[in-house]
């Protein structure tokens, strides 16, 4: 199967953000809360800057060594294992995406940038022969919103999970009870081709003994493991105590609120809208009552006299919202000493933790990602922690050939595609329709007529001005209802048309938004086999920075 592919601009999709378009474009404004360029000599720059960091490669080699062998024994790719061995290497670096435990990898921009950071180490291993580059996914396993994580929407219909959650890491959810919803799923995908090998590895990867983390990481390891990709599992002890020494200084020090509160005022300054606020302290607690912020109360008296807390030395306590939970100073630090896996950072700490276990030199997000890690950047420089090379993950539409046809049918572009639905349909009334006129033109000429008029009239008689802008304001409502009416005709005449017009718009912008913002992969994947991989990563470029529009021939 070949695809062709086709670039559109960030700004002629009209699906990006302002920001994202600026900071690819090198705009002076942002340049101050960022490290390094998005481009190969900026990767360059990096390597420089970070090779002195000492980052704890034993304990990341040992732990997840550890984890592959207790959860996919005998299972990993030799190149997954080989890129594990080699994080022992000074000169070996990670490039890293991170997203949600999302039911069956949720929208395809998921898969988008994992084929991204898979893409970006083959490059950088190219371009900096001296060095190693290896792929790795960070699960936020951590995450407690369940709602965000718990569907997938694949051939039109959403398969859906429910679950009672505390609120706790959705990573912890047991699959006890999840056959229903592989059923549900399977009879979805139906039998064809490629349906009989999917359905083996999603059934094994979410067998009923698993967590939700841990059919993750069966998933992931099964689909891209012959890449080389790491799966790195955060909510693991030993990780956690290399980043106590930060979860101790924010509960005591609660730095990163000041910092980012700093920040987001800067970006304000340059009109910026910040994606994300700090909180007074950045970190939640975890404990069978749930995944709970961690808020340090102001005054002793708050807590209604416990008789932990010290009102003549005045000790604040430190409150598990949520809970009945309370710590006094000496308490919680000593809590972070013996159990740092009870502490789970939220956004604005989740970054800094990452930067700090994994010798990353590049992040991969989408355009929310890309604006709040700019936000960051201080947190980093407070922590002496390498701040990544930030890189947007690849974009793209996938126009499969059942639908080619019906686009040439209609007479429909690639770029056709990108205009509002209305826009879309005038612009197909007026070329495959005889008799509707460029009202527009008709508007300038009525325009141009009435203002040349109106010179003359003010030269004869200036009180006739307003009779006659009014006049003229009366022959372009009536242009106006006419374009209506004349509109509502043609429409009749295409009814046909224009219903697969706006079903096609539908199909590949789903909600009004991007397919790959709520299609799984698991049609594409049906179609095409493990391919389909193959075939994204022909076509990403890493640096191609835009949406990739891949029309199957």
């Amino acid at each position: 199967m070949s695809f062709k592919k086709t670039n559109i601009s960030y700004k002629d999709s009209g699906q990006f953000s302002k920001l994202l378009m600026d900071y690819v474009a090198g705009d002076e404004k942002l340049k101050p809360f960022y490290e390094y360029s998005p481009s190969v000599k900026g990767f360059g720059e990096a390597i420089k800057k970070m090779s002195g960091y000492d980052y704890p490669r034993k304990v990341l080699v040992d732990s997840l060594t550890e984890y592959y062998n207790r959860n996919v024994p005998g299972m990993a790719s030799d190149a997954t294992l080989k890129n594990i061995q080699k994080l022992e290497d000074k000169n070996c670096y990670t490039v890293t995406t991170g997203h949600q435990l999302c039911l069956f990898t949720g929208p395809l921009y998921f898969i988008f940038k994992i084929i991204t950071v898979i893409n970006l180490a083959e490059k950088l291993n190219k371009e900096y022969p001296s060095n190693h580059f290896v792929p790795v996914y960070w699960m936020a396993s951590e995450d407690h919103d369940f709602a965000e994580i718990n569907h997938a929407f694949l051939f039109g219909k959403k398969v859906e999970w429910s679950h009672e959650n505390i609120g706790g890491p959705v990573g912890k959810l047991p699959l006890s009870y999840f056959s229903p919803i592989l059923e549900n799923l399977f009879a979805i995908m139906g039998e064809g081709e490629n349906t009989a090998d999917l359905k083996k590895i999603i059934a094994d990867s979410y067998s009923s003994e698993k967590t939700l983390a841990e059919a993750t990481f069966s998933f992931v390891n099964a689909l891209f493991g012959r890449f080389g990709l790491i799966v790195v599992e955060p909510d693991n002890s030993s990780y956690k105590q290399v980043y106590s020494p930060i979860i101790t200084d924010e509960l005591l020090n609660g730095n990163s609120f000041k910092i980012v509160t700093e920040t987001n005022k800067k970006l304000a300054d340059i009109g910026i809208e910040p994606q994300v606020h700090a909180r007074e302290i950045n970190l939640f607690y975890v404990d069978e009552n749930g995944r709970n912020r961690i808020e340090k109360l102001p005054n002793p008296a708050v807590v209604g006299g416990d008789p932990r807390v010290d009102p003549i030395n005045s000790v604040s306590p430190y409150k598990i919202v949520g809970t009945d939970k309370v710590f006094t100073e000496a308490e919680i630090i000593n809590e972070v000493k013996s159990s740092p896996e009870k502490f789970s950072p939220n956004v604005i700490l989740r970054p800094v933790y990452q930067q700090m276990l994994l010798p990353n030199i590049a992040y991969i997000g989408g355009p929310s990602e890309m604006a709040y890690w700019l936000q960051l950047k201080g947190i980093f420089e407070n922590y002496n922690v390498p701040f990544p090379v930030l890189m947007p993950r690849n974009n793209a539409m996938i126009i499969t050939k059942p639908i080619t046809p019906k686009m040439a049918k209609l007479n429909l572009k690639i770029n056709d595609l990108f205009q509002d639905i209305d826009a879309l349909i005038k612009e197909f009334l007026s070329q495959n329709s005889d008799g509707l006129p460029d009202f527009e033109k008709e508007k300038a000429l009525l325009l141009e007529a009435y203002n040349s008029m109106g010179n003359k009239v003010k030269e004869v008689d200036a009180t006739l001005v307003a009779t006659t802008e009014a006049e003229l304001q009366k022959q372009l409502n009536a242009l106006k209802n006419l374009e209506a009416k004349l509109t509502r005709v043609l429409k009749q005449k295409e009814e046909t048309s224009l219903a697969q017009i706006r079903k096609l718009k539908e199909y590949l912008f789903p909600g009004g938004s991007l397919q790959e913002r709520t299609d799984n992969f698991i049609p594409l994947y049906l179609q095409q086999g493990p391919a389909f991989f193959d075939i994204l990563k022909e076509n990403f470029d890493p640096f191609g920075f835009g949406l990739e529009v891949l029309v199957e021939e």
